[in-house]
């Protein structure tokens, strides 16, 4: 899955307890802790893990993609795909 290539792309860069703090910010879960206390859990400024947390959707988005454009013929139906697939979250 998506998610488990970017937990390993994390932990081939050393970076699995990082990948860790910063899941529950992926989705926007409403569960997850406020940034401060990320940031203080890993040593780390606020804004860092801010900064961490948009690197780590980006790249997520990223993967996503890549995975899309596998099971499709053209970069058009990706596009398609990933709209559909963001309607469909939303509800």
């Amino acid at each position: 899955t998506v998610l488990d290539d970017l937990k390993d792309r994390y932990a081939a860069e050393g970076k699995g307890e990082l990948f860790s703090r910063l899941k529950p910010y992926l989705a926007g879960d409403a569960t997850a802790p406020p940034y401060a206390r990320t940031a203080a859990d890993a040593a780390m400024s606020e804004g860092a893990v801010q900064v961490a947390v948009h690197r780590m959707r980006k790249r997520y988005r990223e993967l996503l993609r890549e995975h899309i454009e596998q099971t499709v013929e053209s970069p058009e139906q990706a596009e398609e795909e990933i709209r559909d697939l963001f309607r469909a979250v939303r509800g």
